[in-house]
């Protein structure tokens, strides 16, 4: 018979250097410090519920504290955030709040910890059909070195991505990331992302093959397999596992919504010994489900731990009360959620405003001139954001801005109209009004396979003098390199007609662009093509307003060539510009004032979401992480009227995330010009 020898730390608990009673609310204290049954550490799994603004951070931060001064060894501790910035930060914050020696505790994201596990162990690696066995100093691929490494794999494989409309590297790995992320088949993801390659269903399938013996013959790993492989080999390995799981005797998850299957699993395994999990998040703030989260980790956490506790954290440090009561009462529409009511600590505010806009030209006045106004009220521009569902819903928006010298920058990147995608169809339309372009011809030039500057120098020379003559393109030419010359067949009929017609409107010619010839290019280029094409479309929406070809083109280079002054502000101290975000990119963030615009059904919430139950419920989580990132004024404004290029557009219906909410909830601020309304 086996007895049991209870080993005891070195030193006791030491005296608290912590009032955590006078630190924390009594919601963040009763989780910070919750003990066994039999008030010991051994504090068994829990659920920490925290809401938006309630501190999260602040709970787990305290939480490793306690374990720490109440005898918990730092090397018995394992942390697992979704970015090294917030690891570092929480354990910056511990190791401000205690005179211990924390650095032995087990920060980082999963990645971070997962390979920190393979650099001991990779040896050890469920070895897959007979593939070649990885070393412990294994290279990591990044995305780049995955595209190349794929790409190398479509070469030996002898697959002409251009020739066979097959997808190219950066595209591949955009697709098996998400079979591995969502853990959906090949079949599935093709079918629901990448509809278009569902017919390359089995080469895909066997290039992937191909791809794994290649990174194991090259000992690398690439980002996703650092997850699946640690997870494969505690699974598979009883004296690793049993080894991990000894050591942490305590494991805390941040933002535990946002895990995927695999990261659940992990987390399972690590903590099944000792069973001291705790896990923070807010399934209301579960919004990524395309990149692999799975909501349902947090909702079924108290059916997988049937003895879990539930700390719930609703008191509220950020926003003022009547922006609290419209936010509790928008959530309120989802069906599966863990129930919660935000509690304001500040007091007073007047209601979130609700603006109805003739268009989305009048909705971006309104804003750019509000903004004027707060900025004048003392609130500093850095202290402003606009939010939206969709990055092509601030066009308007950024024309207004630009218009009035309003400095902006955009958390998601390239001004819209800086983007690729953009910049490209543009081109069409600049050949198509000037045939003296010689940067649009050479830049539509370059989207042929193997043509680069030298050849598009050649080619320019060769075909300019029939553009400057009014004579059509040659369709066929020996000057296109043999790779290049059916999709140069594309653009030279594309370019032949828009050259043509009269009058030449934006909005047609755009259309025209994408359907002949750039979205078939979109479709191998980018792994967000679905995203680019659409971006597209509104670009031939917002093209309506503008009578001719040529006012289209002036407007786009006013907004175009900024990225440099977008990075200029960023890098200043000094300058203070306006946020754009999606509210994707918003969570986390706080601002004074917040304008969420585009509030109208088929933009927010966004028509391909509404397909299913779960598409919507997501959607009304964007609206309440939309919403709750306001600390002192919100701005809630739709379009009356929205153009589109497909049918000519259409009067809107405000979005069903506002209907449902109490009108006493908001006030509705009218519109109008000098001398009447409009």
């Amino acid at each position: 018979m086996t007895q049991e020898y209870v080993l005891r730390p070195a030193h006791d608990a030491q005296d608290l250097h912590i009032n955590y009673a006078t630190e924390l609310n009594a919601q963040q204290l009763a989780a910070v410090t919750a003990r066994g049954a039999d008030d010991t550490l051994n504090s068994g799994p829990m659920l920490v519920i925290a809401g938006a603004g309630s501190g999260k951070t602040r709970t787990l931060t305290y939480r490793v504290a306690w374990l720490v001064e109440h005898g918990v060894l730092p090397a018995r501790i394992l942390l697992l955030t979704f970015t090294n910035k917030a690891a570092r930060e929480m354990l910056r914050r511990v190791e401000g709040l205690l005179p211990t020696d924390i650095s032995t505790i087990w920060g980082g994201t999963f990645h971070h910890v997962a390979n920190r596990i393979l650099r001991r162990h990779a040896k050890l690696v469920p070895n897959v059909s007979g593939l070649a066995d990885y070393e412990n100093d294994f290279t990591i691929l990044d995305r780049e070195d995955s595209k190349d490494m794929l790409d190398a794999c479509l070469t030996e494989a002898k697959i002409d991505t251009r020739q066979e409309r097959f997808p190219k590297g950066d595209v591949l790995a955009d697709i098996y990331s998400l079979m591995v992320n969502t853990e959906r088949p090949l079949e599935r993801v093709l079918a629901e992302q990448y509809a278009y390659f569902a017919n390359l269903t089995g080469r895909i399938q066997t290039l992937r093959a191909v791809y794994a013996e290649r990174k194991r013959k090259a000992n690398a790993m690439d980002y996703d397999d650092l997850l699946v492989n640690c997870l494969s080999l505690l699974q598979d390995n009883a004296a690793v596992r049993e080894r991990y799981q000894e050591q942490f005797m305590h494991v805390l998850v941040d933002e535990y919504q946002d895990t995927n299957k695999i990261q659940a699993d992990f987390v399972d395994l690590i903590a099944s010994k000792h069973r001291n999990l705790m896990v923070v998040g807010d399934d209301a703030q579960s919004i990524y489900s395309w990149r692999g989260a799975n909501y349902r980790n947090i909702l079924s956490f108290p059916e997988r731990y049937t003895d879990a506790r539930v700390f719930k954290i609703e008191v509220n440090y950020r926003s003022l009360p009547p922006i609290l009561q419209l936010a509790n009462d928008a959530i309120k529409g989802n069906v599966r959620q863990f129930a919660k009511n935000l509690q304001p600590v500040r007091t007073g505010g007047g209601k979130p405003w609700l603006i109805a806009a003739s268009d989305a030209n009048q909705q971006s006045q309104f804003i750019a001139q509000r903004i004027l106004e707060l900025r004048d009220e003392g609130v500093p521009l850095t202290e402003l954001a606009v939010l939206y569902r969709a990055h092509y819903h601030s066009m308007e928006l950024q024309m207004e801005l630009t218009r009035r010298n309003i400095p902006y920058v955009i958390t998601s990147g390239l001004r819209f109209f800086e983007q690729a995608h953009v910049k490209d169809v543009s081109c069409f339309l600049k050949v198509a009004a000037n045939p003296h372009d010689e940067l649009a011809f050479k830049r539509i030039l370059r989207l042929l396979p193997g043509i680069g500057g030298k050849t598009a120098d050649k080619l320019w020379g060769k075909f300019h003098p029939l553009l400057a003559s009014g004579k059509p393109l040659l369709v066929t030419s020996d000057a296109i390199p043999a790779k290049a010359r059916d999709e140069w067949r594309k653009i030279a009929v594309v370019l032949n007609q828009l050259r043509k017609l009269e009058p030449k409107k934006p909005a047609p010619m755009i259309e025209h662009a994408v359907d002949e010839f750039y979205g078939g290019y979109l479709k191998v280029k980018y792994p967000n093509a679905r995203a680019r094409e659409e971006d597209l479309h509104q670009l031939a929406s917002f093209g309506m307003q503008f009578e001719t070809l040529e006012d289209f083109l002036s407007q786009l280079a006013l907004l175009t060539n900024l990225e440099a002054e977008d990075a200029s502000l960023v890098n200043s101290s000094e300058q203070e510009y306006v946020r754009l975000s999606t509210v994707h990119q918003a969570k986390g963030q706080e601002w004074r004032a917040v304008f969420v615009i585009g509030l109208c059904d088929g933009m927010f919430p966004l028509a391909r979401s509404l397909d299913n139950l779960e598409g919507e419920e997501e959607e009304r989580r964007l609206f309440y992480v939309a919403v709750t990132r306001a600390k002192d004024e919100l701005y809630l404004t739709y379009p009356l009227f929205r153009m589109s290029s497909a049918d000519g557009g259409g009067f809107q219906r405000l979005s069903r995330f506002l209907e449902e909410v109490p009108k006493e909830h908001y006030q509705q601020l009218a519109l109008r010009y000098p001398g009447g309304h409009w």
